[in-house]
């Protein structure tokens, strides 16, 4: 991967100019800013978007090592999130019987 040869981006370059697209679009930003009460962070897409472009153009070493640092960041951004439930290994002792029948009195 240091010389650069026979190496392709993550993503085609549509890919992150899809990605910037979306991330300045207004429903995004409305959706962003309702979830996590903050404006989307939308200029690593644009930086990704113009490294991809820098690489296929000249095939750039930096824009090559930008590119492998900003995907290697979104992965462990995305490993950071646990999973909220943990999976069952087996079936609660009692899953075969009726539930309970809530009676009005």
């Amino acid at each position: 991967m240091a010389d650069g040869s026979g190496w392709q981006p993550p993503r085609p370059c549509e890919a992150y100019r899809a990605e910037w697209k979306l991330c300045r679009s207004a429903r995004h930003f409305l959706h962003h800013y309702y979830v996590h009460g903050e404006r989307p962070a939308c200029e690593q897409w644009q930086r990704d978007l113009a490294s991809c472009r820098d690489w296929e153009e000249r095939r750039n070493a930096e824009a090559q090592q930008s590119l492998c640092e900003s995907e290697r960041a979104r992965v462990r951004a995305a490993r950071k999130h646990i999973l909220v439930w943990a999976p069952r290994q087996s079936p609660p002792p009692d899953w075969h019987l009726p539930l309970p029948q809530e009676k009005d009195e």
